[in-house]
C-alpha cells in the first residue's frame, strides 16, 4: 500500500472517530437538559406546625445572594467585567457563613433567597441551600431555575462557567407546602439546553383561623433579556397566577429579584449605560386597583458587576430591581432595603414588615 494511501486511510479514520466522539458528546449534552413540568411538587423539609395570625406583622427578607460568590472583590464577564468565579472557595464560605449569620441575628419569619447554588463549579461545588436550609429554625424548600451539565461559555478565554444547578430557596418559620411553577422560556436547540428556567417557587401556608392561604411567591426574573419580551411573559404569568389566588380570598406576596423597576422608582438611579445590563420595567396595568408594589427608594438593591466595589458610589451604577407585590388584602407596613454596602453579594437584603388584613 503506497504511502499516500495510508495517509488517505489515517485521516478518514481519524474523521470518522472525531464524528462519533463529537455525536456522543452532543447525544449526552441533549441527554441531560433539565426539563422540568409546568407544574411540580416540592418537598418542604422539617415542616412546622406553627400558622401566622392575622393580628401580628410578619417579618419577610429577600435577598438575591449571588450564589455567594460576588462579593465586593468581584466583577462578572456577562456586564463587562473579566471574572467567571472567586479565586478560591474559601471565598464562597466566608460569604456563605456572613449570609446565614445575618440572617440568624435579624430572624424573620420568612426568607426568600434567589441565585442558591447547590452544585455548580462557579461557586465551587459548595450546597448551599443545605447549609442554610441545616441552619435555618424552620421548615425550607427549594426549586431549581439553572440546571445546566455544562455551560459553553469560554469568553474571557480561557476561563468556563461549566456545570451549574442553582435556584431559589424559601426558609420559613410556618406550615406549608409548595410547589414550582415554570415561566416563559422559549430557546431554540441548543440554546435551551444551558439557558435558565426561570421559575417561581410558591409555598402556600394556612392562616390562623381562617380558611384562606398566604400564598408566597419567591421568584428571579430573567436578568440578560435582550428585547425584555422575556421578562414581560414572566411577569404576565405570575401576575395572572397573584390575581388567580386572590379571587380565591387568598392573601398573596410575591417578592425576590425582578430585574426590573417599578414605575414609580424609574428615576431615582438611572441607568447610564445599557451596554451590558438594562432593567426593564414592571408593567403595572397587569395588576388591578389596591395591588402594591412595595420598594425602598433611598437604598439601592443592586450594584454593576462591571468592575469590583471599593465602597465609593462613584463610578458604579445602582438599581432598584428586588421588591415586592402585595394584594390588597395584605398591609403594608414597611419595606426597606437594608444597606449592607454589597459587602457579600451584588444585592443587598430587602425586609417586608406586613399583617394580614
Amino acid at each position: 500500500m503506497s504511502k499516500p494511501i495510508i495517509i488517505v486511510l489515517i485521516i478518514a479514520v481519524f474523521t470518522v472517530l472525531l464524528l462519533l466522539f463529537a455525536g456522543a458528546g452532543i447525544m449526552w449534552y441533549n441527554a441531560g437538559e433539565y426539563l422540568p413540568a409546568a407544574r411540580e411538587t416540592v418537598p418542604v423539609s422539617s415542616a412546622s406546625a406553627q400558622r401566622p395570625d392575622r393580628f401580628q406583622p410578619i417579618e419577610l427578607y429577600s435577598w438575591n445572594i449571588g450564589y455567594a460568590s460576588l462579593d465586593t472583590r468581584e466583577d462578572f464577564f456577562t456586564e463587562g467585567g473579566k471574572s467567571i468565579r472567586p479565586a478560591s472557595a474559601s471565598i464562597v464560605e466566608e460569604n456563605i457563613w456572613a449570609i446565614q449569620a445575618f440572617i440568624s441575628a435579624s430572624s424573620p419569619d420568612i426568607v426568600f433567597l434567589q441565585e442558591v447554588d447547590v452544585n455548580s463549579r462557579r461557586s465551587y461545588g459548595i450546597n448551599q441551600a443545605a447549609y442554610f436550609s441545616e441552619t435555618w429554625k424552620g421548615s425550607s424548600s427549594f426549586a431549581y431555575n439553572f440546571k445546566c451539565l455544562f455551560v459553553p461559555v469560554f469568553f474571557p478565554f480561557p476561563h468556563f462557567i461549566g456545570r451549574v444547578e442553582s435556584g431559589l430557596l424559601i426558609l420559613n418559620s410556618y406550615n406549608s407546602t409548595a410547589e414550582r411553577i415554570s415561566l416563559h422560556g422559549d430557546f431554540p436547540w441548543p440554546e435551551r439546553i444551558y439557558r435558565q428556567k426561570h421559575c417561581l417557587l410558591v409555598e402556600r401556608v394556612p392562616v390562623q383561623d381562617t380558611g384562606v392561604e398566604l400564598v408566597l411567591v419567591n421568584l428571579y426574573l430573567d436578568a440578560y433579556d435582550s428585547d425584555g419580551g422575556g421578562r414581560l411573559a414572566q411577569t404576565k404569568v405570575l401576575a395572572e397566577f397573584l390575581k388567580a389566588e386572590y379571587a380565591r380570598g387568598n392573601y398573596c406576596i410575591a417578592g425576590g429579584d425582578f430585574n426590573q423597576v417599578f414605575p414609580a422608582l424609574k428615576d431615582v438611579f438611572p441607568v447610564q449605560s445599557n451596554l451590558y445590563f438594562s432593567p426593564g420595567m414592571v408593567d403595572n396595568s397587569l395588576f388591578d386597583e389596591g395591588w402594591i408594589l412595595a420598594a425602598d427608594p433611598e437604598v439601592p438593591s443592586r450594584r454593576s458587576l462591571d468592575k469590583p466595589y471599593e465602597g465609593s458610589r462613584e463610578g458604579h451604577q445602582f438599581y432598584i430591581t428586588d421588591g415586592f407585590i402585595l394584594s390588597p388584602n395584605v398591609e403594608l407596613l414597611s419595606v426597606h432595603t437594608l444597606d449592607l454596602d454589597f459587602k457579600n453579594s451584588n444585592h443587598n437584603p430587602v425586609k417586608l414588615t406586613f399583617s394580614l388584613k
